[in-house]
């Protein structure tokens, strides 16, 4: 089950029960990528999403973490700092956003007043980064206490890692910026201080090669991603999952599954492919062996038995776009509907 923003913890972030409810009754996908989850209070761009930087947050995460266990699932935490996409009425203080460079996205963060365009960031000082890869650190100590099995550290999204490693985002011309080496040198530092507070397996990386949304993009994504993923092997991380769209939802194109066949050959781990997949496209990728797992994302918000839906070839239930962020509410969240008979704590 791949990464789902929902918006359901409440200003403090801090996870519920019925959030726990939510990951427990999806449990039979076998692996959980959480929603994506603030690793500091500064790293928040969408109101009501869950952090993982305090004890109350690590408390909340427990109850996640326990419920799925008991249903037979596997949950990674998904790290999270959005850098510039974000609003200074959710900044501490009221400060602006950082970010790489001071570069102005077009594109619009989810405040508690609704979506609001985002601001100018400010550009990150040289001397800043070290703590900012701190708070990754820490944030998977954190999901580790809390009993996730794994952490997947968001490198895509047009996200912070992502501004970082994307050309269009960052004009540094420090050791952070310029060359392809110096780009991806925040991500791979990133990926070495989680690997402190965890073992390398119990770590994973998702990218966003052609990604676009959050006004991202970069003049060479081959050239960019095929170093990233050469790097990211020699680690051994327990996978790379990658966004192969531009858009989640899109249709697919043959130029980008030709640099996607690239990027699977290149790094030697666990490969996860998702967007835009059915369930016959995600079987004929995994013969091929061009992926060895598929990430469903929005398929799982209306259907909790996916995996059930697709053993039988049973009518999958259509979500509700009005309910993705919320704010709090169960509607459109644990109401879903499973097939008859179907047992919430059912692995498949």
């Amino acid at each position: 089950m791949a990464p789902m923003t929902r918006c359901r913890t409440g200003r403090t972030g801090v996870p519920t029960a019925m959030n726990a409810e939510y990951y427990a009754q999806r449990a039979s996908a076998g692996l959980i990528i959480s929603e994506a989850t603030n690793v500091s209070p500064e790293a928040l761009g969408f109101a009501f999403t869950p952090g993982i930087y305090n004890d109350e947050q690590e408390g909340g995460w427990r109850q996640v973490t326990d419920a799925v266990h008991a249903a037979g699932g596997k949950i990674f935490c998904q790290l999270w700092h959005v850098g510039r996409i974000s609003h200074s009425s959710m900044q501490p203080n009221g400060m602006l956003p950082v970010a790489p460079s001071a570069v102005k996205p077009d594109a619009r963060c989810f405040t508690e007043n609704g979506f609001k365009s985002c601001a100018t960031p400010r550009a990150l000082e040289l001397e800043e980064i070290p703590g900012l890869i701190e708070q990754f650190f820490h944030a998977t100590k954190r999901a580790r206490q809390a009993g996730f099995d794994g952490v997947e550290i968001l490198a895509g999204g047009g996200y912070l890692i992502d501004q970082f490693l994307k050309d269009k985002t960052n004009r540094r011309t420090d050791d952070y910026g310029g060359s392809i080496p110096n780009r991806s040198r925040f991500l791979i530092e990133v990926v070495e201080a989680a690997i402190k507070a965890w073992s390398p397996d119990h770590i994973g990386v998702r990218i966003s090669p052609v990604g676009t949304v959050n006004d991202i993009d970069d003049s060479n994504p081959e050239e960019l991603f095929s170093h990233v993923a050469e790097q990211l092997s020699a680690y051994e991380l327990a996978y790379l999952h990658v966004m192969e769209n531009t858009v989640p939802g899109s249709p697919r194109e043959d130029t980008y599954d030709l640099l996607m066949e690239k990027l699977r050959k290149l790094y030697k781990g666990v490969y996860i492919g998702n967007s835009g997949y059915d369930l016959k496209l995600a079987i004929n990728r995994q013969q091929d062996n061009l992926a060895d797992l598929i990430a469903f994302g929005r398929p799982f918000i209306a259907n909790p038995d996916l995996v059930q839906r697709f053993k039988i070839g049973a009518a999958l239930n259509e979500p509700d776009n009005s309910t993705f962020y919320d704010g709090g509410g169960s509607v459109g969240y644990t109401d879903y509907p499973f097939l008859p008979n179907d047992s919430v704590w059912s692995t498949g």
